[in-house]
């Protein structure tokens, strides 16, 4: 087996997991058991199954992006990729088991360590965010938005100034010391092509994730850049919008209130799979999370290559925002 640590879980593996680095030795328990080698035990073809969610997005080959069933009568869920990757998790979410029969073990690695992952740790408890995370001073940033928003693309320019990552496009985020902290999650930002050509000149400056997918990777551990590993407090969550009009500048402006809840329910991972009572208790820590961190809204430049730009408006809004009384003076 192999052991990895990641959004504060402990994870034991029958196989490498790749872009992650395993753990010497352990002597603890694993949170959660991966199993690239071996099947889930029960049989799928003739499992009682009740398929709850269909993806409305097609995948090049005419497939949903995502099938998700309920098998069992709900002792386990079955998340099934249009290129035929599925993963099947027990209730508890303490086990996971992976069938790819045409991909590589990087395909089955990215949909684990993204979507898979996000909703294991859903089952588990844990509030999870579509969101990045960055380290400035002795707390974090939250860059939080859907897909496309610019999450990745801003955190890698914070990572190209010199800042620390402690995760993208999936924050944890837990309750300790009364407040609420980030943990550290994979140590690479994904990007496209597109994206890395605004921020390092040529798409080929970084590696694909994998041979088969389109994206491509900034390892946070190699060259100048840095990987956040200890767990901080949350201070201010950045909500990206769409771009500002022609000409204009970032701005960005407090949100409170039910829009402010109202962001954050938006902007939780694997909503989709969640049933009623995980919904409940979503409601309740978004709630508490909405009341206790600062909300702000961004308005990004309408240039979307000066990243860079926006990162410094982030920077400066971050030091007036945490100053002293500046947090009452920022949402007044």
């Amino acid at each position: 087996m192999w052991f990895y640590s990641l959004f504060g879980l402990l994870i034991a593996a029958d196989s490498s997991l790749p872009a992650l680095e395993p753990l010497s030795n352990t002597l603890t328990p694993p949170d959660l058991r991966v199993f690239l080698a071996a099947p889930p035990p029960i049989d799928i073809p003739s499992c009682p199954c009740e398929q709850f969610y269909v993806s409305p997005q097609l995948a090049a080959n005419r497939r949903p992006l995502l099938t998700a069933s309920r098998l069992a009568g709900g002792a386990y869920l079955r998340m099934l990729y249009a290129d035929g990757t599925s993963f099947v998790v027990d209730r508890a979410g303490a086990n996971v088991w992976a069938a790819s029969p045409a991909g590589t073990l990087e395909d089955t690695a990215t949909y684990l360590l993204g979507p898979v992952l996000a909703y294991v740790l859903r089952l588990r408890g844990h509030l999870s965010l579509h969101a990045s995370a960055v380290r400035v001073g002795d707390c974090a940033l939250a860059l939080v938005g859907p897909q496309g928003a610019g999450k990745s693309t801003t955190a890698a320019a914070f990572a190209q100034l010199g800042n620390a990552i402690l995760t993208d496009d999936t924050a944890v985020v837990v309750e300790q010391a009364g407040g609420f902290m980030v943990r550290p999650g994979n140590p690479l930002v994904r990007l496209w092509d597109d994206s890395v050509t605004c921020l390092f000149g040529t798409p080929e400056a970084l590696p694909r994730l994998t041979p088969t997918w389109d994206k491509r990777y900034l390892d946070l551990r190699g060259n100048s850049y840095r990987f956040e590993t200890l767990t901080l407090p949350l201070a201010v969550i950045y909500l990206l919008g769409a771009r500002a009009g022609r000409g204009m500048g970032t701005n960005i402006v407090p949100v409170s209130g039910s829009a402010a809840l109202m962001a954050l329910v938006a902007n939780t991972t694997s909503n989709h799979l969640l049933d009623g009572d995980m919904r409940a208790r979503e409601l309740e820590r978004v709630g508490l999370l909405a009341n206790q961190v600062t909300l702000r809204h961004v308005t990004p430049a309408d240039d979307p290559a000066n990243v860079r730009q926006l990162c410094e408006a982030i920077l400066e809004d971050f030091a007036l925002v945490n100053a002293p009384n500046g947090r009452v003076a920022a949402d007044v």
